[in-house]
């Protein structure tokens, strides 16, 4: 990995193009996109495009709304019938004219600074994609415990963007990424097939041809979380499931913390089919869900110990999905895309 070295910010403003798939985000855009249109970069060399995927929910009548109120900012927006992420930002990448493309989601708020930090560490440290940690948060007492989950070590690994970093860093993948349109072109446009991953799928390929991405600590955002167990059980069950189609196309992007919770659900399945015909499997059972028990306990106790122990609770459930959803869903998906492994080279 590269050494990077902070510097002042210097170098010339580019034309930035925001691009946001949305889809249903009623209750989150305005502050979503709102948190664009106050950035402290110059509005002129701004343009924002909000690729939504047939809502129904008001979403649409919320960003006509800032559109009036916000006039002297350029934002369109544009159809996405195929409704998924990956559709969304490839319509709005035809049609960007920025040199920084940067992919945002209508989850996340950005800070102030974001986009001219951006520009500045893609100016200044060679770099084709540079993101930030991000900080998870929720509105209600579940989806505070889940945010704290998606943030810890043991619920999501050691994902650099989630754990929170002190220093610059190359890495392996950046969420919300600013990325210069000519990496971009380099790379291609985003697998229209991965409607969960697709992140980690197009970083991966934009590494594989010499770009190089960037964790920035000083690059601020905020992830709001899923606010129920069920969404959060779906969401992680989607990332598990597309992983394999990513294992499939590009098995040395896969890392040991993504094998783990498919390791465990299958240990945990075959012990407890087996259990009964065997002691050794009994025993074996035992201590696969007595070491995770106690891992799990100890995991909610320390974030506990510092957020507040009303969260405790909730907490070992929490992590309880986060690692059978992703799990379960890695399975299915060996299964489902059993016979997708003569296409794994695909390029996109």
């Amino acid at each position: 990995m590269t050494d990077f070295k902070e510097n002042p910010p210097v170098g010339r403003l580019q034309k930035v193009s925001v691009i946001m798939p949305v889809r249903n985000e009623a209750g989150f855009i305005e502050r979503s996109l709102g948190s664009v249109l106050k950035q402290d970069y110059p509005a002129d060399l701004m343009e924002v495009i909000i690729a939504d995927g047939m809502s129904s929910d008001g979403t649409r009548e919320v960003v006509s709304r800032l559109i009036e109120d916000n006039g002297c900012f350029s934002i369109r927006i544009l159809d996405n019938p195929k409704l998924i992420f990956p559709t969304g930002f490839n319509i709005g990448l035809k049609n960007a004219k920025g040199e920084v493309i940067v992919m945002l989601g209508g989850h996340t708020e950005i800070a102030r600074d974001y986009i001219r930090q951006c520009v500045h560490y893609l100016n200044r440290q060679g770099v084709d994609c540079v993101g930030g940690p991000i900080e998870t948060i929720a509105e209600t007492e579940i989806g505070q415990a889940i945010s704290f989950g998606m943030s810890s070590i043991f619920g999501v690994g050691g994902v650099a963007f989630r754990t929170q970093m002190n220093r610059l860093k190359e890495v392996d993948t950046a969420a919300f990424g600013a990325y210069r349109h000519s990496a971009i072109e380099r790379c291609g446009i985003m697998n229209e097939e991965m409607v969960r991953n697709q992140d980690d799928e197009y970083n991966y390929r934009l590494r594989k041809k010499g770009g190089k991405i960037l964790l920035a600590p000083d690059l601020h955002s905020r992830y709001y979380s899923r606010s129920s167990l069920r969404s959060l059980w779906q969401q992680y069950f989607q990332y598990g499931y597309w992983k394999v189609r990513v294992l499939q196309k590009h098995p040395r992007q896969m890392r040991l913390r993504h094998f783990v919770p498919p390791t465990f659900v299958g240990a945990l399945l075959g012990s407890a089919l087996l259990a009964p015909f065997f002691e050794s499997i009994r025993i074996l059972l035992t201590l696969i869900a007595g070491s995770y028990v106690a891992g799990n306990l100890l995991a909610s106790g320390q974030i506990a110990w510092s957020k507040g122990w009303r969260h405790f609770p909730l907490l070992p459930i929490v992590f309880v999905i986060l690692h059978l959803s992703y799990g379960s869903g890695f399975l299915v998906g060996l299964v489902h895309f059993a016979n997708r492994w003569g296409k794994a080279a695909d390029s996109r």
